[in-house]
């Protein structure tokens, strides 16, 4: 079993597109971001319209999301609205010339749950590993607790062969 109406685009996000499946996307800061920046583009993120966010976590140096998107809708403009809201509000406190995020997104269609598993798995650790050198919890991490589970269950459905991405 393949993804359905899976298509390639170039230039914009995402690159990868396939009716109902989870989405990983990160990118990179240019600079890195202080705690007030990080909530700038956390709490946009998480407005953004349209997402259901299972795992998200704003790091100094860079941003990981795992996600789903409504089958037929047009998650670049939603996620790229959210990106350059946060970026312009960071440009007008900082006076910066530049948006301290990069331009540069990196997207993939989570495969299968072995895949769902390693990515989230992925981000966790990243904020755990803040976490523990401040010595308390990492303020802009967010997760659906039971979006792990509700994969072990059958409820969040992933594609079971991997597809072609």
């Amino acid at each position: 079993m393949g993804f359905k109406n899976f298509s390639m685009w170039k230039g914009r996000l995402p690159h990868w597109r396939a009716d109902d499946v989870i989405y990983y996307v990160t990118f990179t800061h240019r600079r890195e971001l202080n705690s007030e920046e990080c909530q700038e583009v956390y709490l946009r993120l998480m407005k953004a319209p349209g997402f259901e966010q299972l795992i998200l976590c704003v790091l100094p140096v860079a941003t990981e999301i795992m996600f789903r998107y409504p089958s037929g809708g047009e998650f670049s403009d939603a996620f790229e609205k959210a990106k350059s809201k946060a970026g312009k509000s960071i440009i007008k406190k900082s006076e910066e010339r530049w948006s301290p995020l990069g331009t540069e997104s990196y997207d993939r269609i989570v495969r299968d749950e072995a895949d769902f598993e390693e990515r989230w798995a992925q981000i966790f650790e990243s904020c755990a590993e803040l976490e523990s050198e401040d010595g308390g919890e990492y303020t802009w991490f967010w997760c659906d607790a039971t979006a792990a589970e509700r994969v072990q269950i059958g409820e969040l459905t992933l594609p079971q062969d991997g597809g072609s991405s």
